[in-house]
């Protein structure tokens, strides 16, 4: 079985993430394309997808967000991402029994002894005016009904486990600071959620696991856990292995993949790239040694936004007073300063609407 280097897949994870070169997509292709954009910080999603796209612009998202095209809800591993409308409607109700789980398992004390289809009921009754709400607004209205519980353990129940919510704009707008207003996905939408697959069948399963190789492969089926936080797809993986590819990393593990995805040479060389908080490119995966190294790694959970040096998390950035920051994490040749400083001019050109090509590289490592 051919053994695929840690530069052989980085080079394949920056070509599937549109990161080895600008794409040529609409927004909503993109999002699509990449499986949803992690998304609980509401202004990232706007750089994940400039560092993409050819030609993107911040209101193409902002009217993907308004028409109700792509929408911010809970998803992949119980965080917010922002998902197209199909793909939420397909594959919500997959999802359930993993979101469930992960908030009973953080409040499992204060939950215990909730019948929770009682509070399920519950709370679509009161979203069922369609007027928007926060979830305290809707903790409160049932607390009275689950006093032991409290307020927070019960929202969270309701909004990212229970009840396929949406967060309305103006949140997730561009520039735009609003807090979370929550509607029923059906509602909003005007779709109904496809329902659970009959017993025995799991097609959404199978469709997750070649949408993710598409976006992510080559992988093994810990990556695939990790990024989806579903661990009932082995059945999918097993059903899908005729149409599969199988390699080996350096480690040793089985890695999946599609016979006609993209696996760049590794030489490619890779252009420098600023990537937002809590980019997939890094969170989606269990073995994250392809683009990050170990002793970085935490950055990758503490929000720090990153910069890609020849395909790897090479440095920390952040904006101020409308200059872009970039802080080394290893010494850079003359040519890699270059390039960082240039590309940095361009992010901070395109946070400030051409206000601005500031980009200043601060500390040595």
């Amino acid at each position: 079985m051919t053994v695929l280097d840690s530069r052989a897949l980085n080079r394949a994870t920056l070509a599937r993430q549109l990161l080895l070169g600008r794409a040529d997509l609409t927004a909503l292709d993109a999002v699509t394309h990449l499986c949803g954009l992690q998304a609980q910080e509401p202004q990232e999603p706007f750089v994940g997808l400039w560092s993409r796209l050819r030609a993107f612009r911040p209101a193409a998202l902002s009217d993907l967000l308004t028409e109700r095209r792509v929408v911010r809800t809970h998803l992949m591993r119980r965080t917010v991402h922002l998902v197209t409308a199909d793909d939420i409607l397909a594959w919500r109700s997959r999802h359930d029994a993993m979101l469930r789980q992960r908030v009973l398992g953080t409040y499992r004390r204060e939950l215990d002894g909730i019948d929770l289809d009682e509070l399920a009921a519950a709370g679509r009754a009161v979203l069922a005016d369609d007027e928007p709400r926060t979830m305290t607004e809707l903790a409160r209205t049932l607390a009275e009904r689950w006093p032991s519980a409290g307020p927070r353990p019960l929202g969270e129940l309701l909004i990212a486990g229970l009840l396929p919510v949406t967060q309305l704009p103006p949140r997730g707008l561009w520039r735009t600071k609003a807090g979370a207003r929550y509607r029923l996905l059906s509602s909003w939408l005007g779709r109904e959620i496809d329902p659970p697959a009959p017993d025995g069948t799991d097609p959404v399963g199978q469709a997750l696991v070649l949408r993710y190789l598409a976006a992510f492969g080559p992988a093994a089926t810990a990556d695939l856990r990790a990024w989806s936080g579903l661990a009932g797809l082995p059945s999918a993986v097993a059903a899908l292995r005729d149409r599969l590819l199988g390699f080996r990393d350096e480690r040793g593990r089985e890695l999946l993949d599609l016979p006609d995805a993209p696996r760049p040479d590794p030489e490619t060389p890779a252009p420098v790239r600023f990537l937002p908080a809590f980019d997939n490119a890094i969170l989606g995966y269990h073995d994250r040694g392809r683009i990050i190294d170990d002793e970085h790694r935490g950055l990758s959970v503490a929000g720090a936004r990153v910069v890609l040096v020849d395909g790897r998390v090479s440095a920390t950035w952040k904006v101020d007073a409308g200059a872009v920051i970039v802080t080394p994490l290893r010494r850079f040749s003359r040519a890699e300063e270059t390039a960082v400083t240039e590309e940095g001019q361009a992010l901070s050109s395109f946070l400030t609407d051409g206000e601005s090509d500031q980009a200043l590289i601060v500390t040595a490592p």
